[in-house]
């Protein structure tokens, strides 16, 4: 099977062939580590971890970089409102991402660099743009010269002569107003750094531009992030690269946006929301699925009501692989996927295709628990979690089981698990002696409290019922 993915820069799905062969080497633009993370942000994260471990089930070796913008204009703008130093701003709320990021079941990236340890690769790249007439400086500043590479807006598809190019104040000495600002001068109480152009900091564009050569090269296989990126920050990337002389990245793969009503998500609009008070009302495990599930190229409606029917999807899948693992004891998850769900994952990372035939698995397996049938029972359950890890969703990874509370949650839930069995080795005494009327009076009375009791062959089991 041959894997296949949509490049934003021929606009149509291609056929991946990596750069070199068993490997694949992904930049994906992180945060800019201005506030904490919305659901909207950690989406990329987790759209291309998806990605990532799927490529790694391939059998590819993944070098997979994310990045930390953790210098801007609105961290030095909360720095001077807040009366905090920016770097203090821009840590807090870097470690608030990670801690999203992990809770939500992301890998670690092989390299997460920051923006501001790289200033002397920053230096080099603009000399070396300055020598070649594709840069300039004026006033401290130093500005990309749009009109000396050619194929600049070949990524976003627009004329240069009706373009817009965002500016930030103090950007003087321009010689086109579509030029673009890779260095900005220092201005009074601002954070700065020495350069042969003078006392400055970088702009947002030329960060990745140098991050990348340093960590992967003059070439890699996959740029990624959210299509809200394309203009200007991923065209500008591709202008400083190129014009500095690097192929850059061979694909461009960008995912959609998490909305409220019918709006992107972001903090301007004020209706983010953030991913430390979602993991309150919701398990992190619950929201990966609900984020993750759709296609990445698709945007996603948040509404409670769309995440609880994610939950209660989930449930569905997380209930057979309880139940099957009670009546067949713990089973290895699959090392090799079922067809249909390989196809899908090949198709553009096509999720919703995939996680179709693990519903139809855990149907299966759910129609063999009726029967008894323990060596159907095995295989749907093997394969399902094999399915499901790749997607990191797996119910029986040590991770969501730890997150369920830690150490005090994990000995809270054996403390009610012993109390329950009390009740429930009661229950089945009265049934014993056919006294149905106590046994059938001690399951109402559990379902009041909140728990649900039901009668399998390896004997009663019970769980949460969310009432």
């Amino acid at each position: 099977m041959t894997l296949r993915l949509y490049d934003t820069s021929a606009r149509q799905i291609r056929d991946f062939s990596p750069l070199v062969r068993g490997c694949v080497s992904i930049y994906l633009c992180g945060a800019t580590v201005q506030a904490a993370p919305h659901i909207g942000h950690i989406r990329s994260g987790l759209n291309f971890d998806v990605m990532r471990r799927w490529f790694a089930h391939r059998g590819y070796e993944v070098t997979f970089v994310r990045n930390v913008t953790d210098i801007d204009d609105k961290i030095i703008a909360k720095s001077a409102e807040q009366g905090r130093p920016w770097w203090a701003i821009g840590y807090e709320n870097e470690r608030a991402f990670n801690a999203a990021y992990e809770a939500l079941g992301c890998l670690p990236p092989t390299y997460e660099p920051r923006a501001t340890g790289h200033i002397p690769e920053m230096t080099e790249m603009m000399r070396t743009l300055i020598d070649r007439g594709h840069a300039y400086a004026a006033d401290g500043n130093v500005y990309f010269d749009v009109r000396s590479f050619p194929a600049y807006l070949s990524l976003s598809n627009q004329e240069l002569d009706s373009l817009l190019q965002p500016s930030g104040e103090g950007e003087t000495g321009k010689r086109d107003p579509r030029d673009f600002a890779m260095w900005k001068a220092a201005k009074p109480g601002e954070p700065a750094w020495e350069t042969p152009f003078g006392p400055g900091r970088p702009g947002w564009h030329l960060e990745c531009s140098a991050m990348a050569h340093k960590y992967l090269g003059r070439a890699f296989d996959i740029h990624g992030g959210g299509v809200d990126l394309v203009f200007p920050h991923h065209e500008n990337e591709i202008a400083q690269s190129q014009a500095y002389g690097d192929e850059f990245a061979r694909y461009w793969v960008h995912n959609a946006w998490v909305t409220m009503s019918g709006e992107k998500m972001s903090k301007s609009l004020g209706n983010s929301v953030l991913v430390a008070e979602m993991v309150k009302r919701w398990r992190p495990v619950v929201l990966r699925y609900y984020l993750a599930g759709p296609h990445y190229r698709s945007t996603i409606e948040y509404s409670p009501e769309s995440l609880a029917e994610a939950e209660a999807a989930f449930g569905r899948i997380e209930g057979f692989v309880q139940r099957a693992t009670e009546l067949v004891g713990e089973t290895a998850p699959a090392g090799e996927m079922p067809q249909p769900f390989a196809e899908a994952m090949d198709d553009d990372f096509s999720v919703p295709q995939a996680l179709a035939h693990v519903h139809t698995r855990v149907r299966q397996g759910n129609a063999a628990l009726g029967e008894g049938d323990k060596p159907a029972v095995a295989a749907a359950l093997a394969e399902v979690r094999g399915m499901l890890g790749v997607l990191g969703l797996d119910p029986r990874d040590e991770m969501w089981s730890a997150q369920a509370g830690g150490a005090a949650g994990a000995g809270l839930e054996s403390v009610v698990d012993a109390l329950v069995g009390l009740v429930l080795e009661q229950r089945q005494a009265a049934r014993a002696r056919k006294d149905y009327a106590t046994a059938d009076a001690i399951r109402d009375e559990l379902g009041r409290a909140g728990l649900a009791v039901e009668d399998t062959p390896a004997g009663p089991r019970w769980e949460l019922s969310g009432n």
